[in-house]
């Protein structure tokens, strides 16, 4: 079903197909999707929310409206912010070194703190393995034992000669948000970013908290592609912490990012040092990956601007541009098939370009 924040003008409902709400019922129909959830924000503001499937399996309930669902490593855009905001207070210098504020802690294989960078954490060119790449429990999690997971193998590449995407790299980051500010990362990112620009539905969960607190539709986890459906979606978020703990919605995802690029949450040097990029294929052709976030080639012209997210039982894609406009699209279960990714952000694409005049 698809409903509207603000109806459509009627002679642009009776002229246009819905795009959005098709894409959506063809990932449930076709893809196997229990539920997708879309928002959609024109140049002008218009806000559109978007349902297809069933909310809860067990229940039957109806996928509520743009309800909340984990974000996974949209999150590191939130620490990314935090990180700018220190670095624009003159408390974190970009380039220098991680022992500056983690003194001795990353040691390993290949692996030396003096010499990698804040700049090559939030970068990903770091060389730091990825925790989630190696065997993780269904336990609680401190940052420190995510961290010494990753150490304990040795260093993917030398510092700063590559792109390669690493949890661990956030995880830093988080801590060294808290100990340069002596609070907890997810109370800055709460202070700092979340309330600064009024997110409403958007939190950090403390380690241990497996519910997701608003309406939501419920997560789901599959095996295999021939495996029945387990229902995921409560779980201790603390085995993603600052890398991809957070819960929140389309629109305040739409609403962060649009924020961010309008340089509401940055001064101007910081989000242009957000802005600089290096090539980053894993995320898309074209794709290129700044502090925090990525940039992709529009299938219309231009840019756009996001990063997604995956947590077991939920999966976002969304982006925005420069003039205002805004998609992101959630689903309950990460697909077995990766092609029904590139479906959803296909979709992602095609709402951001509607009604642009491709070039």
């Amino acid at each position: 079903m698809a409903a509207g924040l603000l109806a459509p003008p009627a002679a642009f409902a009776a002229t246009r197909p819905d795009t959005v709400q098709q894409g959506l019922d063809a990932l449930v129909r076709d893809d196997g999707i229990p539920a997708a959830l879309a928002s959609v924000r024109g140049r002008d503001g218009h806000t559109r929310t978007y349902t297809a499937g069933i909310g809860d399996l067990a229940t039957g309930a109806e996928v509520p409206r743009d309800g909340q669902v984990r974000i996974g490593s949209n999150t590191k855009a939130f620490t990314a912010v935090v990180v700018l905001q220190l670095v624009a207070e003159g408390r974190i210098r970009l380039d220098a070194p991680v022992d500056t504020y983690l003194p001795g802690l990353v040691r390993g294989e290949g692996i030396d703190g003096s010499r990698i960078t804040v700049r090559e954490l939030l970068q990903h060119t770091s060389g730091i393995p990825n925790y989630t790449e190696y065997d993780l429990q269904l336990k609680p999690y401190t940052p420190l034992e995510l961290v010494a997971i990753a150490l304990a193998h040795p260093s993917r590449f030398e510092h700063g000669t590559k792109w390669e995407y690493s949890n661990t790299n956030y995880v830093l980051a988080g801590l060294i948000v808290e100990h340069v500010t002596h609070r907890p990362v997810g109370e800055e990112i709460t202070r700092r970013v979340i309330k600064r620009i009024g997110l409403r539905h958007t939190y950090f969960p403390a380690p241990g908290d497996k519910t997701i607190r608003e309406p939501h539709p419920h997560g789901y986890y599959r095996q295999s592609a021939d495996a029945p459906l387990s229902d995921f979606t409560e779980v201790d978020p603390s085995w993603a912490w600052s890398a991809g703990a957070m819960i929140s919605t389309n629109s305040d995802l739409n609403r962060f990012y649009t924020e961010l690029l309008g340089g509401r949450l940055l001064p101007k040097a910081q989000l242009d040092q957000m802005r600089t990029t290096v090539p980053a294929d894993a995320f898309g052709a074209g794709a290129r990956y700044g502090l925090g976030i990525a940039s992709k080639p529009l299938s219309c012209g231009g840019l756009s601007w996001g990063h997604g997210g995956s947590f077991p039982g939920y999966e976002t894609r969304g982006a925005v541009t420069d003039d205002g406009r805004a998609a992101n699209v959630a689903v309950t279960v990460q697909p077995a098939d990766p092609t029904a990714m590139g479906r959803v952000e296909t979709l992602v694409d095609k709402a951001l370009c509607r009604g642009t005049t491709p070039r």
